[in-house]
């Protein structure tokens, strides 16, 4: 069992959060085979709200799949505990948004696609379902009456214990 921790760094304008719209949001990865390194060509998703029995009686995963090179049946689940937000006042460092339980998987590649909640400051708006496939995302909140912006996505994957 390796736990990987998706971490993300968004440079946000009048943002106070930005956040996976709850148990139906889709993790979009690539993932790589820990036993013979044999890296998928498409992206795969899982989320909290999708699962499968695991293999070997591990109880639910997300994700299960079998490796086209080597054969063995690997999984993932998402630990719901530590899925979280990214917030502003940190945003000039990576910030863990989720952790994932990978058995035989590893995740190498992530896009961030739909889904997202955007907290604007000051109690302003909250923008549900927002794209980021493009890498960036803009709007404009009447209720502070500023434009707001989340843009420079980037991601990386780190073991933790």
């Amino acid at each position: 069992m390796v736990k990987i921790a998706l971490q993300i760094k968004v440079t946000m304008e009048n943002v106070a959060e930005l956040r996976p719209s709850g148990p139906d949001f889709r993790w979009y990865m690539k993932l790589v085979c820990s036993n013979c390194r044999e890296e998928s060509d498409k992206w795969n998703y899982m989320s909290l709200s999708e699962t499968v029995s695991a293999p070997k009686g591990h109880g639910i995963s997300h994700y299960v799949s079998k490796c086209k090179l080597c054969s063995r049946e690997n999984s993932i689940t998402i630990l719901e505990d530590l899925v979280k937000p990214f917030v502003a006042r940190d945003q000039d460092g990576f910030q863990s948004i989720a952790v994932f339980d990978c058995r035989g998987l590893e995740p190498c590649d992530f896009s961030p696609r739909l889904g997202w909640t955007v907290k604007t400051i000051d109690n302003g708006t909250e923008f549900s379902d927002v794209d980021l496939t493009e890498g960036e995302w803009g709007e404009y909140c009447q209720k502070i009456d500023k434009s707001i912006w989340i843009y420079e996505i980037e991601h990386r994957f780190a073991r933790i214990k």
